[in-house]
């Protein structure tokens, strides 16, 4: 692999795709292809990388994108669906998609994937998101593709529309900021900029296996929300709320928003009390962690990517 190996990136108008694609690019990559459904944000990262190629596109459908992949030496495979008020497009973009992927890797006979998979196929949790990410990962494992997969914990970073980059936002729109029950619901948040140099090194390594890679710090919900809160300097006052009351509160507005930010069912996972495996990722990917406080901090002061915020 050099830097005018084509790569093609399914899904990477996202939070790890956008990290991933500036990450390459300021590391010298230029044959990138970007494949990704959503229309604003594929936008926002045409505007900021315009001498790649990205392609709106849907890729639980067959179609004329498959010629993107030919020639291709790396495909990054990042499309999910993380959160939504039905079944349907966990089905869609979890397991359609990936299928239709596969036929096409091995259409043109491309020599190496990487492929997300998520800590949730090893938790607790019975969800739309958790099962369907189990399919998709069983998908890669039996297809014969020469594969790594990664399994990350819950992330955050530059152009996070989720999690924490949308309770970031949340705070700095509100007085009062709720938290279910004690708060205290251990989490091991992973950097997206880590995650990327990850990526970049598997490329190059080529390597094979399954990997669970969580954030090294073991950090309560409460705690994230604290250093948050201390990085964007927001005056609003963090609350306790029963549980009940919160799920209560996601129920009802899920009827009012079919893409919710956050559902009932990520509450339900997010108090399942998981603790996964902690590996040796820094040596055996040779990349620096990022400790979390200086993360948050380059996430949400970054002069030059902070306030690009991506769409639901």
């Amino acid at each position: 692999m050099d830097h005018n190996s084509k790569i093609v990136i399914p899904g990477g108008a996202g939070l790890v795709g956008q990290n991933t694609v500036t990450d390459l690019i300021n590391q010298g990559y230029k044959n990138l292809v970007v494949l990704d459904k959503h229309k604003k944000n594929v936008e926002i990262l045409k505007s900021m990388h315009p001498d790649i190629t990205v392609v709106c596109v849907d890729l639980a459908d067959e179609g004329d994108w498959e010629k993107y992949f030919e020639g291709a030496e790396i495909v990054v495979q990042l499309q999910a669906q993380i959160g939504a008020s039905s079944l349907e497009p966990f089905i869609r973009n979890n397991i359609n998609s990936t299928k239709n992927i596969i036929k096409v890797i091995k259409k043109y006979n491309i020599p190496y994937t990487v492929h997300f998979s998520s800590s949730v196929v090893e938790s607790v949790a019975d969800d739309w998101y958790t099962n369907t990410k189990k399919e998709q990962e069983k998908l890669m494992t039996d297809s014969g593709v020469k594969c790594v997969i990664l399994r990350p914990t819950l992330m955050f970073g530059w152009f996070d529309r989720k999690h924490l980059g949308w309770l970031s936002r949340f705070m700095q729109k509100t007085p009062v900021f709720p938290i279910p029950g004690s708060g205290r619901y251990m989490r091991q948040p992973l950097y997206a900029g880590d995650m990327s140099n990850i990526v970049i090194s598997c490329m190059h390594s080529q390597i094979t296996g399954t990997y669970n890679i969580s954030g090294l710090e073991k950090i309560d919900y409460i705690d994230i929300i604290r250093t948050i809160k201390k990085s964007i300097k927001s005056k609003s006052v963090i609350l306790k709320i029963p549980y009940s009351l919160f799920y209560f509160l996601l129920y009802v507005y899920a009827f009012f928003d079919k893409n919710p930010p956050f559902t009932t069912q990520q509450l339900a996972a997010l108090v399942a009390h998981d603790e996964f495996e902690v590996i040796d990722w820094p040596n055996i990917f040779g990349v620096t962690p990022t400790p979390f406080a200086e993360a948050i901090d380059k996430t949400f002061n970054d002069p030059k990517y902070s306030k690009i915020v991506l769409e639901f």
